[in-house]
């Protein structure tokens, strides 16, 4: 937890914690219940494995493997297919695409595979990728609440569809996932991750894109109810990671960086939930691009002890800066730049991240220390990559709704986005 209290001052900080370790002020401050459905994170995977099993999928096989595997999703949906990307490498035998747009690429045609993901089965690019894949002919598969015009343009192309329902329910009817309400399925999608990609990533074993296997699968749900124990809402934050990640978070802006494909995934993911949940803007980045630009900003107003530097280029101005007015090189001290809200890095390190990148990664947090930028530092652990992302995944998750209740905002609200959908629509 951090001890820099500059950025909302000691009194505000001390009610965030108060907030977090008050029982009866988390349930209150969370009328979604984002929490539960963050902890149903094991039970989306099982519940999806067995999905897959009742579905037919007999048309994706490793004897007819497609030139490429084209995953059309927004969001969260989206994220499922730089999973497969980031667990599949760059020794797969088959190209992951994924695309966040209306269209298809233009070379996307029948020798292709698209699979096309939408929780509530009715995102709009979505649904025109789905429709032009199968114009096109290509090989389509479709991933999405049961009865969603995702699922009736899966059944007109008769391609495979393997439904999505919130674990405990019962699929169709009353009980699954009503996709007439946009805002509901709007707050549902981004806690269905693992509902969505479980499914994906099956379809890409089925064709030797990915080897996971029944027992990682296993390894990873077990994993993602480890740290939900973890992070449970009765655990007091100076014992529980989600909520001492969120306090390391009050009042400061967040740059999420990972040191490899796969933590790549997860920073993404984590800045993403803190934008949806805490209504938190985050900044995304990646090692080793990250330390060819968004590095700069270690010399911003955002830095608490830019300010300290000079703002020339060496040898451009006066050779003592300490003689300008406004400028002091004092190190030690430990006053934030006023007017600015302080960066705090968060770096997802990834075991089998390059060795050049894990020289930099320690670099960085050398020079982070000395601008006065908060660090925190999750490490991913695991054998296989999809245990290691379930892991850091649901910490994120956690810690993303922990900080919307530490600020007093209800981490299931989407006003924003519903108004902007209306002025669209």
């Amino acid at each position: 937890m951090s001890d820099d209290l500059d950025g909302w001052g000691g009194a505000e900080f001390v009610l965030a914690a108060d907030r977090l370790d008050t029982p009866d002020v988390i349930e209150a401050a969370d009328p979604g219940d984002m929490l539960r459905q963050v902890a149903s994170a094991a039970a989306q995977v099982r519940t999806a494995l067995r999905s897959c099993a009742e579905t037919d999928l007999s048309a994706f096989a490793a004897d007819g493997r497609p030139r490429a595997i084209v995953v059309a999703g927004m969001g969260g949906s989206g994220l499922a297919g730089e999973m497969l990307n980031a667990m599949a490498g760059l020794s797969s035998p088959v190209q992951v695409v994924v695309s966040q747009t209306e269209r298809l690429p233009g070379w996307v045609g029948a020798a292709d595979a698209v699979v096309a993901v939408s929780c509530s089965g009715s995102t709009p690019e979505t649904l025109a990728m789905a429709t032009e894949a199968a114009r096109r002919g290509c090989r389509l598969a479709g991933i999405g609440a049961e009865g969603s015009p995702l699922h009736r343009i899966a059944e007109q192309a008769r391609a495979p569809f393997v439904p999505v329902a919130p674990p405990g329910r019962p699929r169709g009817g009353a009980g699954g996932i009503r996709v007439s309400s946009p805002p509901e399925a709007a707050s549902l999608a981004r806690s269905m991750l693992w509902a969505v990609a479980v499914p994906l990533l099956v379809i890409a074993e089925r064709i030797g894109v990915a080897r996971i296997g029944s027992d990682v699968y296993e390894l990873a749900a077990s994993r993602l109810e480890e740290v939900s124990h973890q992070c449970r809402p009765a655990s007091e934050s100076f014992v529980n990671p989600g909520k001492s990640l969120a306090l390391d978070l009050v009042g400061e802006l967040p740059m999420v960086w990972g040191t490899s494909a796969l933590s790549g995934v997860a920073a993404r993911r984590f800045a993403g939930q803190l934008q949806e949940n805490a209504k938190y803007p985050a900044i995304y980045g990646m090692l080793p691009e990250a330390a060819h630009s968004q590095v700069a900003a270690f010399d911003g107003p955002f830095a608490p002890r830019s300010s300290r530097l000079s703002a020339q280029e060496p040898g451009s101005g006066p050779d003592d800066l300490s003689d300008l007015p406004g400028w002091d090189l004092d190190y030690e001290e430990d006053e934030a730049a006023s007017g600015f809200t302080a960066l705090r890095l968060i770096l997802i390190a990834d075991p089998d991240e390059d060795p050049r990148v894990a020289s930099q990664r320690a670099a960085v947090t050398e020079l982070a220390g000395q601008r006065g930028v908060g660090i925190s530092e999750l490490a991913m652990d695991g054998e296989h990559p999809l245990v290691r992302l379930a892991g850091v995944i649901q910490l994120a998750d956690y810690a993303s709704v922990y900080l919307a209740i530490a600020s007093g905002i209800d981490p299931g609200q989407t006003v924003a986005i519903r108004d902007l959908r209306t002025r669209i629509e």
